[in-house]
């Protein structure tokens, strides 16, 4: 039955307890042990049940509660000290940002994502790449970087994950009840609902705009399920990663151009437009035609305009990771949207494939993303180097090593991450800067923590686990209508002592979750070594049309039923923030076992090194990164499984990492741990715990990834955007003229001749000279950048660690074509060398050095 009318009910709070509200309500408290605290000595009880949800607390709470709060002066007082902290967090100057740069110009940077995780009450994240953005969200917060977060606000989010009798995954999906979660409903000056509204085959979507505040930083999320909607319409934002192909381009549309649509209406101007994933890439086409309007450009003018202040950050190499939409499909739901580019069919189908004229392939939103931003990059260097090599076919003719995309290694919030007993130790032997800096001085005070006090803290996060896991099971076996037997055993599963491994993530058959279950007889014989157990703690979700990834779940599931296992193996239902916290800050082992090179980053295992845990992982992602950085011999850091070798054959690869994990399991991991001396502390391995604490905390933050993110992208676009922007985007008509010019006359641009060089017998440090003749047509030299490309050669005639030398015009010889020379050029090594020319366009304000198609070579 619909209601006539519908009111909002808010909390009732006493004068004094007023603050409260203002907290409730900015998500700066989801990393704020002292905030927690606060909402804990109210109710501890209704606090879990909520779901740590301080909004929904403060209006379910007994108003005898708040009124003994209200006349307790040592709960004002922590009150006060919280709103004080609030305050001064959200508007002190004294931040990284104005400290480092008083003088930039404006900036304001839109982050764009289809999930972000701040907080287990919010559900609006699937897994690492909502998490990632959501930490990415509080180090801006922290570091006072000018930012804001676009997304769209799920109904009912992500699924809620149980497992059936049989161990096979199920999916239930809950309503989010947005005015009991920390959010806010925009308005209008009027009062009226701020909306924005956005064209569909055949009619209009309208969604509302809400939002979340986190820390400094506004996230703008919007809502279709509004009455202007029709019922199928409002199920646009109703689950995140839901339905068919046509749902997800439905919902695409909404973020990248309804997105745009939302700042527009709130009166916010980005300067920047940061794409987190391809999700979000269609904000890029309406950049260009809002630029289009504004200045009255061509599509060409315009997107010069726009490409600088656009960047873009993939986050996987797998290739079904990345969203596909067929021509047809395309056709219905752009046809229009493309007439008011004032480009064609083929011009605007070809923004989105790799091969610009086949007309048979499919669009994709990672490809559109990387034709019109400048800045692309990946999530770790060894992901840089997969992304390069998956995408060169988009610059023909650009070396792989050289293809304009880059890496910037993902990090994570470490004040989100670890735990409060850790914070405090940080606090009291690192000092306050350990929050901020990515300097890794603070770091190298980690030698100063006592022994004792670290492994003692970390021995009271494991009991934790061990107790919330078995809480966990006890409800979950329950729930599921298991045996009476097996329910009763839940209660003794796991040692809060013994060698504890965590290994919770996405459950895809690459992630490679049961590599530790290939051979149970000797895995069962170390997990149940009298003298040194193991046990393994799991988590994870599948998606729901993965049934691969199901199948890994229900093998897990069925070897911790058999009594060999069955105290050493848990696997923890429905995966969360609050399941990722207890993991984390209690492993003594984290475990991750991808296939390479098909894990981007991952940020899990940065998490539990916060926490004192150590890691034991394939060299893929980060931990190749961070295995193979430069540091001293005799620290540990944690192990690896393998030396990053490429297997032709899966199943031998999977074959032989199983074997050398047992390996290291067995004659180096537990002996480590269970090594104790007279004052029963395992030396050994707290030493490698400091390793790691010292060698990968200062690098693998948010706080240096933002830094990062704001220094070599944000500022530098923002720069160039505005230079073009001024005058009425002169600087953008005039570029796009010249790259006219250069693209209809760059079939002309030739090599014609090459002289001098090196003699047959050169000698380390010989220098050479290099003189080429070029034909250019209607091009003048100031048009071009020309280079030496020099460098040995392999087996098969390439070559390989090229260098470039630029040359210089000399001359215009009299038939018209332009000499060019490198002269003083070193042969630095011996062996076979080889060189050729490279031809590239060259202009001021042009801010990629390549332009997919327009290279020549000698």
């Amino acid at each position: 039955m619909k209601p006539v009318r519908a009111f909002k009910v808010i909390a009732s709070l006493p004068p004094a307890l007023e603050p409260l509200r203002d907290i409730a309500y900015n998500l700066r408290w989801s990393w704020d042990h002292d905030c927690v605290e606060l909402f804990r000595r109210l109710d501890t009880d209704l606090w879990e049940s909520s779901g740590h949800n301080p909004v929904r607390m403060l209006g379910a709470i007994d108003q005898t509660r708040l009124a003994a709060a209200a006349e307790d002066d040592s709960f004002l007082a922590h009150q006060a000290r919280v709103a004080r902290d609030l305050d001064a967090a959200i508007h002190s100057p004294n931040c990284w940002f104005h400290r480092a740069h008083p003088d930039a110009p404006t900036l304001l940077a839109a982050y764009f994502s289809a999930e972000f995780g701040i907080t287990e009450c919010l559900s609006i994240f699937a897994g690492g790449l909502g998490v990632l953005a959501g930490d990415h969200l509080k180090s801006s917060s922290d570091l006072g970087v000018p930012l804001v977060g676009v997304s769209l606000l799920y109904q009912q989010g992500y699924f809620r994950q149980y497992l059936n009798q049989a161990g096979w995954q199920q999916e239930a999906y809950e309503d989010n009840d947005f005015h009991n979660l920390p959010l806010k409903p925009l308005a209008r000056p009027d009062g009226q609902p701020l909306t924005i509204a956005v064209q569909y085959p055949g009619r209009v979507v309208t969604a509302r705009v809400w939002l979340a505040q986190v820390g400094r930083v506004p996230l703008y999320l919007l809502d279709a399920n509004v009455p202007q909607n029709s019922p199928a319409d409002r199920d646009i934002t109703d689950q995140l990663y839901g339905g068919d192909n046509e749902m997800r381009i439905q919902q695409e549309i909404l973020l990248g151009i309804g997105g745009y649509r939302a700042l527009q209406a709130a009166g916010v101007t980005p300067t920047v437009y940061h794409m987190n994933e391809g999700h979000s890439a269609f904000l890029s086409l309406e950049h260009v035609r809002r630029l289009i309007e504004r200045y009255r450009l061509t599509f060409a003018e315009a997107r010069e305009l726009a490409s600088p202040s656009l960047v873009f950050t993939g986050h996987t190499p797998v290739e079904a990771g990345h969203d596909y939409f067929a021509p047809d499909l395309m056709d219905r739901y752009f046809t229009e949207y493309a007439r008011s580019l004032s480009i064609s069919r083929h011009d605007f189908l070809a923004l989105g494939r790799r091969n610009a004229n086949d007309d048979r392939e499919s669009f994709c939103m990672t490809v559109l993303a990387m034709r019109l931003t400048a800045s692309s990059n990946g999530v770790s260097k060894l992901h840089g180097e997969v992304a390069r090599r998956m995408w060169q076919s988009i610059w023909p003719g650009v070396p792989v090593g050289e293809v304009p995309v880059g890496s910037v290694t993902n990090g994570v919030h470490f004040r989100s991450w670890i735990s409060n007993e850790m914070n405090q130790l940080y606090d009291r032997y690192l000092g306050p800067q350990w929050r901020e800096t990515a300097n890794g001085d603070s770091w190298q005070r980690v030698d100063s923590i006592p022994a004792e006090e670290l492994w003692r803290t970390h021995e009271r996060r494991r009991e934790r686990l061990v107790a919330f896991t078995r809480r966990r099971l006890y409800e979950q076996l329950k729930r599921r209508g298991a045996p009476q037997f097996e329910i009763s055993a839940a209660e003794e599963v796991l040692d809060p002592e013994a060698l504890t491994i965590g290994f919770a993530r996405r459950s895809a058959t690459y992630k490679r979750a049961t590599l530790l279950l290939r051979d149970p007889e000797r895995f069962a014989r170390i997990l149940n070594d009298p003298q040194r157990p193991v046990q393994i703690i799991y988590a994870g979700k599948a998606h729901p049309r993965d049934a691969p990834g199901k199948e890994l779940i229900q093998k897990i599931v069925a070897l911790a039923r058999d009594p060999a296992f069955r105290r050493r193996i848990v696997f923890i239902e429905d995966y969360d923030v609050a399941v990722a916290r207890y993991l984390v800050q209690g492993c003594d082992i984290w475990l991750n076992t991808p296939l390479r090179p098909q894990e981007a980053s991952g940020t899990s295992g940065m998490k539990a090194a916060a926490n004192g845990a150590l890691n034991l992982s394939t060299l893929d992602g980060w931990w190749d990164e961070a295995w193979r950085a430069p540091r001293p011999e005799s620290e540990i850091i944690g192990w690896a499984i393998g030396k990053g070798e490429d297997y032709a054959d899966p199943a031998q690869q999977d074959q032989v990492e199983a074997e050398a994990l047992y390996d290291l399991l067995e004659r180096d991991v537990a002996p480590t741990f269970y090594e104790r001396g007279a004052d029963h502390l395992p030396r050994r391995w707290i030493a490698a715990m400091k390793g790691s604490l010292k060698n990968l905390c200062y690098f693998f933050n948010t706080h240096r990834m933002v830094r990062e993110y704001t220094e070599r992208f944000y500022l530098p676009c923002a720069d160039r955007f505005a230079k073009l922007e001024a005058d009425s985007a002169a600087g953008a008509r005039a570029l796009a003229a010249w790259m006219c010019k250069v693209r209809s006359e760059w079939q002309n641009v030739r090599v014609d001749t090459l002289s001098d060089g090196p003699p047959p017998d050169a000698k380390v440090g010989d220098t050479i000279t290099v003189r080429a003749q070029l034909h250019l047509g209607a091009l003048t030299p100031a048009d071009v950048s020309v280079e030496l490309y020099l460098g040995p050669l392999d087996a098969g005639g390439e070559i390989i660690q090229p260098c470039g030398f630029a040359m210089r015009h000399e001359a215009t010889a009299a038939n018209g074509s332009q000499l060019f020379e490198a002269a003083g050029v070193p042969c630095p090594r011996s062996g076979l060398q080889g060189y050729t020319i490279r031809v590239l366009p060259h202009h001021p304000d042009l801010t990629a050095r390549f332009v997919p198609g327009l290279i020549t070579w000698a």
